[in-house]
């Protein structure tokens, strides 16, 4: 096979939307690595929908082809760690960014971009869980590191029906956490208490209009994928030495907030960042996700729907007006 078909976004006129059309391509049309992979399932990610919004600058050079995610087989291989015919995942460092992504029948990555698939993954399964399960658990490896344990209290999750969210909320229920789940989708009641939340939040009980520099001290933890206003009182209302993993701003980058539950509580703020993420721990992780991390009975209700790459640009609308729930897998 010399051809191959990849869903490619083309920048219009200044202001306009990109065109994403799925297109024939050719080997040499990829960018260069070690590793030559045919792709067999990628997913769809905040990430990847702002990467095809003009406005958002986060891919410089088009025609581009989005999709942080992807899982298959190598092709062929110049590094020796890597066999064709084995089973491999890549997510994050510049893959559907500076690097042709995973909305493609093939792609040629870096070889310490990619990860061995676990044996107990599936290819699906693992663009189930993809860069916003591995987010979710390492958010809760960050705060158990810390020293985040059940006995606690309760640990808050926030864009609890989004794919990090979700993730989180079905981990930590499996760890033995009490979870509280938060939500502008009242709907959705039912679905988080499935994966294991035992409280249901309104997004608008955490987006205050005024937030004092010591809120009550509520949750232990918590996993935040959203950020904006409602950190600031999620910080304010942190147990004493507790902590939050930060690792998303679809509620804004701006945290209107004080220095007072950082020195009169000890409250950390944890950085998450899935994109460079070093190899080793990567490695681990996945291993760990294939493992006890693994969300038992829930991946398929989290990894519900499935689309192909005709389907993605009406899937881009859908997660940039909130409407997602889950995880979206996009069949190569």
């Amino acid at each position: 096979m010399s051809t191959f078909r990849a869903l490619v976004a083309e920048q219009g006129a200044a202001g306009e939307r990109f065109q994403l059309t799925v297109k024939e391509m050719n080997a040499q049309d990829l960018p260069e690595g070690e590793v030559l992979i045919r792709v067999q399932y990628s997913s769809l990610n905040y990430k990847d929908a702002l990467a095809v919004q003009p406005q958002s600058r986060i891919v410089q050079r088009y025609p581009h082809i989005p999709g942080i995610d992807l899982a298959g087989t190598v092709i062929s291989s110049e590094a020796p760690q890597f066999q064709p015919g084995q089973a491999v995942i890549v997510t994050g460092f510049g893959l559907g960014v500076s690097h042709f992504g995973g909305y493609s029948q093939w792609a040629r990555v870096p070889a310490d971009w990619v990860v061995p698939l676990p044996p107990e993954l599936s290819p699906a399964e693992a663009m189930a869980v993809g860069t916003a399960g591995l987010t979710a658990a390492m958010s809760i490896d960050a705060l158990e590191r810390h020293g985040l344990e059940p006995s606690q209290g309760p640990v808050l999750v926030t864009g609890a029906t989004g794919g990090v969210g979700s993730f989180a909320v079905a981990l930590l229920a499996a760890r033995g956490y009490r979870v509280a789940a938060s939500t502008g989708k009242a709907a959705e009641q039912s679905y988080l208490r499935e994966l294991g939340a035992q409280e249901v939040l309104s997004r608008s009980e955490l987006q205050r209009e005024a937030v004092r520099p010591l809120e009550k001290q509520a949750w232990a933890a918590a996993v935040d994928p959203v950020g904006g206003r409602s950190l600031a009182f999620i910080l304010a209302s942190i147990q004493y030495g507790g902590a939050v993993a930060v690792s998303g701003l679809t509620g804004g980058g701006d945290i209107p907030t004080t220095v007072h539950p950082f020195i009169l509580r000890g409250v950390s703020l944890l950085g998450i960042d899935s994109v460079y993420f070093p190899l080793e721990r990567r490695y681990a992780l996945w291993e760990r996700l294939a493992k006890d991390l693994k969300p038992t009975g829930h991946l398929d209700r989290i990894g519900s729907r499935r689309i192909s790459l005709e389907q993605v640009p009406e899937a881009v609308e859908s997660i940039l007006s909130g409407q997602l729930k889950g995880r979206i897998i996009v069949e190569v």
